[in-house]
């Protein structure tokens, strides 16, 4: 569950979806195994409830984004998870 939490994260992180850069909810689950998508979909809604994610509503559904003012809390636990991924490959 931690690692679909980190993952979700560093995704939107790489791509730059913080504040008024959204993403629809739906292509969340885009890049990971077929079997994640409820997890991921999961995730993302307990995320949005931690406001580590900023829902948008619009006409055409729901959009999502990270929030600018948990950055500091967001980059640790992508760093954090990066440096544990580095030790566990060497």
């Amino acid at each position: 569950m931690n690692d679909v939490r980190t993952a979700v994260l560093r995704k939107l992180a790489k791509h730059g979806y913080w504040g008024n850069r959204h993403t629809a909810f739906e292509n969340l689950h885009k890049g990971f195994p077929s079997h994640f998508g409820n997890e991921v979909k999961k995730t993302a809604t307990k995320l949005i409830k931690e406001n580590f994610l900023i829902p948008k509503p619009t006409s055409y559904g729901l959009h999502v984004s990270l929030n600018p003012r948990m950055k500091e809390i967001i980059e640790k636990i992508i760093g954090t998870a990066e440096g544990q991924n580095s030790e566990t490959k060497k």
